[in-house]
């Protein structure tokens, strides 16, 4: 467990959050391998059908990461302040939460699944493996949001390491199983998707043992309470705005995977693969604001304003390094890494895919500064301005992609993507500046921010 609270924030912040990328990038890794083993050896209609599905596993995904961001928080505030009791009944109570809400979303999913594959206008030729691989991610959901609260609750006391140790494992197990289901068994998209719920159901348990041997070693004056309305509460707090982020930006997500099938297999499988390689470039940006966010919330717990002002130049510092590569890789290569994951792709595939990442590519930078800027309206609980961040940014992309689309075609659809970040980037640095997101009675105290 590390006190984010000491030593030098660069350092600190490197030390904290590094695991978690790497953390992250093994489990992109592993997406990214179920459609390149579905694109080389199920061909291109099954690589869209896991890609015309991964929208709606978003929206699942959804209240996954907001709840794991919730009680993130929550719980770094309480261990921050040393209240080890309160950390113990918190802890409880997001796992009564995840198991209650999960069982509930996975049956709602299980019997709405395909109408909304439907609503998407996913075409026919592929609408059977992507009913079939939706459906096997939904009966493993309820590990994948206990293995996400599990993360959490471990990035609020400090320790990023653990997970990642269980990440790296079921990476490479799923990987492992990709390859055995779908290139020796020949079970096409099923095979994806069950290698994706075994690794994941075993993963998840591991970390529920680790976690509850991790917790032991906080002492207690007293027996904690295993469930606690006011930790629920301040949980959902949290978790409902994060949920709302997250759900927002899944439900962009729809909208304009719908407009995208309506251009055919070939451009959902080349932009299937781009989404996706985008993705784990905004993952990890996010995962370094998720460490900014803990690090919010421990150093405001303890009292210390100043370190949060280091912390965030900090996190833009980290954040430029680690967009660098991404901008240069997706702009010079984009046709090569995406002709990577089909056996025999179409030119209209590895355009697509090219094209998308020639245009937003270059944007990362803008996109690093926002979610840093989101990250300490999180940690401070400023959720009012952390909504706004993510829905402004959200309803420009989608609109945007409706208005423009008709004029240039899918590349129309790419425009709106650098456009809703740059707007929203704008906005929540001027929150950031005005200290918007500090508690009121603490805007007007000066600090060592505001000396000349």
């Amino acid at each position: 467990m590390t006190d984010l609270t000491r030593e030098n924030p660069t350092k600190t912040l490197i030390k904290f959050a590094l695991p978690m990328i790497l953390s992250v990038a093994f489990q992109q890794a592993y997406n990214l391998a179920d459609k390149m083993i579905a694109g080389l050896y199920a061909g291109e209609n099954a690589l869209a059908a896991v890609s015309a599905s991964y929208p709606i596993t978003m929206i699942i995904m959804a209240f996954a990461l907001g709840t794991n961001i919730g009680c993130s928080v929550v719980i770094s505030r309480l261990y921050g302040s040393g209240k080890f009791t309160e950390v113990k009944t918190a802890v409880t109570t997001s796992f009564i939460l995840a198991l209650s809400a999960g069982a509930v979303l996975s049956l709602i999913s299980f019997f709405l699944g395909n109408t909304m594959l439907t609503a998407l206008h996913t075409p026919q030729n592929i609408f059977a493996d992507s009913s079939a691989y939706l459906r096997i991610y939904i009966y493993g959901f309820i590990f994948l949001y206990l293995y996400n609260v599990c993360t959490g609750v471990f990035n609020a006391l400090g320790n990023s390491r653990t997970p990642l140790y269980f990440l790296i494992a079921s990476s490479v197990a799923n990987i492992i199983l990709d390859y055995v289901f779908v290139a020796v068994c020949n079970w096409g998209v099923a095979g994806v998707a069950w290698a994706t719920f075994i690794a994941q159901g075993i993963s998840s348990l591991l970390a529920i043992a680790a976690l509850t041997q991790e917790l032991k070693k906080l002492k207690t004056d007293k027996k904690p309470a295993l469930f606690s309305v006011k930790s629920l509460n301040n949980i959902l707090s949290l978790a409902i705005p994060s949920i709302l982020q997250q759900s927002f930006v899944s439900v962009g997500g729809l909208m304009i995977q719908g407009l995208v099938n309506d251009y055919g297999s070939s451009v959902i499988a080349g932009y299937g693969v781009a989404i996706q390689l985008n993705t784990f470039a905004i993952t990890i940006f996010n995962t370094s604001a998720n460490a900014i966010s803990n690090y919010t919330a421990q150093n405001l717990g303890s009292g210390n304003i100043d370190r949060v002002y280091s912390g965030y130049r900090s996190a833009l510092k980290i954040g430029a390094v680690i967009a660098i590569p991404f901008i240069l890789l997706y702009s010079l290569a984009g046709s090569f890494i995406t002709s990577l994951f089909l056996k025999d792709p179409t030119a209209l595939a590895l355009q697509t895919g090219k094209e998308f990442l020639l245009i937003i590519s270059p944007f990362y930078f803008v996109a690093m500064i926002k979610l840093a800027s989101d990250g300490i309206m999180r940690g401070a609980g400023a959720v009012r301005y952390f909504v706004m961040s993510t829905f402004s940014d959200l309803l420009l992309r989608v609109v945007l992609a409706y208005i423009l689309s008709p004029i240039f075609g899918v590349r129309g659809i790419w425009y709106s993507w650098p456009i809703g970040w740059t707007i929203s980037a704008g906005l929540v640095g001027f929150v950031y500046i005005k200290k918007l997101w500090l508690p009121a009675s603490k805007r007007g105290k000066k600090t060592a921010q505001d000396k000349p």
